[in-house]
Order: C-alpha cells, then sequence, then structure tokens
C-alpha cells in the first residue's frame, strides 16, 4: 500500500469486538425498540378498549426518534428510563422491557445489521501488514461468522470467539467479555513476553474493561453504542471514530517507533 512501510517491524495481535467497531447495529436497536413499543400499547388498547375502535395506538406515546434514542443508548441511559421517556406507565414498562429481550435477536431484525463504512478497508489494511486479527464478541458465535462470511471477511480473522446466549451481546456482560478474551490470550500465546503487542478494539465498557483486567492496551471506537464522554470516563488506551482510524494509527504507531532516529 503507497506510503505505508511494507510490513509492521513488530507484528501485533488485534483483538477486535464484533458489534460496533464491525457491524453498525443502531437500525436494528431502534425497530426493536419501535417494534416492543408498538406491541406494548397494542397489548394495553385491547385491554381497555374495544377492538372496534380504530385509533392510533402509539397516540398516547411519545415515540422518540431513531437520533434521540440512539443518543441515549450511546449515554447509557437504561431501557427502563428510555420507556419512561416515552411516555410508558411503570405497569407497562416491564411488558415492554421483556419484548425487547424477546425480539432483539429475531431474523427479520437481525437482518437490519450492516456492515460498518470502511471495515473491509480497515482489517484488509491489518492483515496486509501481518497482524493478526482475533474476533472476541458477546454476540452468538455462529451469527458472527454468518455475516463475516456474507461479506468475505471470514479468512481474515485467526481466530472466532463468541458465544451460544443469544442475549449476552444486547446485555453487554463484562465479565464473559473477560472471560473469552482470556480464552483466546491463551489458545493463541499471548503473554507477558508479548503482551505489550497486542491490543483491544472496541465500543463499550465490556471490552475495555476486558482488555484493560487482562493488561491489553485498549482503543474505545465512537462509531458504536458509547458516546466519547462515556469512553473518556473508561480511560482506555486510545479512542477512535471507527475501526479504519484505529488500523491506520496502529499502523502508523508502529512504523514510528521502530523507525531510527530523524526518519
Amino acid at each position: 500500500m503507497p506510503g505505508l512501510p511494507r510490513s509492521l517491524s513488530k507484528l501485533i495481535t488485534v483483538f477486535c469486538d464484533f458489534d460496533g467497531p464491525i457491524v453498525d447495529v443502531s437500525d436494528r436497536y431502534y425497530s426493536t425498540y419501535y417494534q416492543a413499543l408498538t406491541d406494548t400499547a397494542k397489548f394495553y388498547r385491547e385491554l381497555s378498549a374495544p377492538r372496534s375502535i380504530q385509533i392510533d395506538i402509539l397516540q398516547a406515546f411519545s415515540v422518540l426518534t431513531k437520533a434521540q434514542f440512539w443518543q441515549m443508548k450511546q449515554n447509557r441511559i437504561p431501557d427502563r428510563d428510555i420507556a419512561r421517556q416515552s411516555g410508558l406507565s411503570e405497569t407497562q414498562i416491564d411488558f415492554f422491557l421483556h419484548r425487547v429481550v424477546e425480539i432483539v435477536n429475531r431474523a427479520d431484525l437481525l437482518a437490519q445489521d450492516k456492515i460498518q463504512p470502511g471495515v473491509t478497508w480497515a482489517l484488509g489494511l491489518l492483515k496486509a501488514q501481518g497482524t493478526k486479527l482475533i474476533l472476541v464478541t458477546l454476540r452468538d458465535r455462529d451469527e458472527a461468522i454468518g455475516i463475516l462470511e456474507q461479506y468475505g471477511l471470514r479468512q481474515l480473522f485467526t481466530g472466532i470467539y463468541g458465544t451460544n446466549n443469544s442475549e449476552a451481546a444486547y446485555q453487554n456482560y463484562s465479565e464473559i467479555k473477560t472471560q473469552l478474551l482470556k480464552q483466546a490470550m491463551r489458545e493463541h500465546q499471548i503473554t507477558a513476553k508479548n503482551l505489550d503487542h497486542s491490543w483491544m478494539i472496541g465500543d463499550t465498557e465490556a471490552d475495555v474493561l476486558a482488555g484493560q483486567a487482562t493488561g491489553i492496551a485498549t482503543i474505545a471506537l465512537t462509531c458504536g453504542i458509547r458516546s466519547h464522554h462515556q469512553l473518556t470516563q473508561l480511560q482506555p488506551t486510545r479512542i477512535e471514530n471507527d475501526l479504519l482510524c484505529a488500523a491506520h494509527r496502529l499502523v502508523g504507531m508502529n512504523y514510528l517507533l521502530s523507525a531510527p532516529c530523524g526518519v
């Protein structure tokens, strides 16, 4: 690639999250919110009004726009508070929350996930420089592999670590992410000797905390489900806009650190 060294002087290992850095889940999460809100309105309308009465079932609620909803998610506003902001009463919120968990991984909603801009270039750049790419995700492993294969990215990863728990990704369990990262490190022989050549890239507290717990430098991305402000509080090693920015940063840092004085 013009303007870049032929290969990294010190080969690095990048552990990368899936939802956020690689896949944009914002459409799916907003559709889940909207559908759960609609289902809640329908359920309580049928309890109190004859089906023959034709009314807008959402008229009593304050439906958030996608921008409003996503801003709240990025600022870690709990789903219960999002429900309150949408006008649900306390008696309706539990039904809504149950419905969200029930449908968030439904096939028609999962189909709304899409690859983030620049991801193919970012992964290709890192791979071309000799980087070992390892996926560590709370997403169901088979789901993640299916999406990677769909976009021709599966072969870029040396290892793929995920769960068989369809709820783990939405709930963002930090403990499970840390366990998966430790397993990946163990199986790919990441030890104290080469720890400083490893990075964890993600977009949530689970990713940053997992990296910090294992002593791996972390890059937090603002293209996912946490805002710059939220990520700053976690004190990652670096904060970048997206995976492509992170890839350029890693390649540039490695080259500059290894270059002789005056270069």
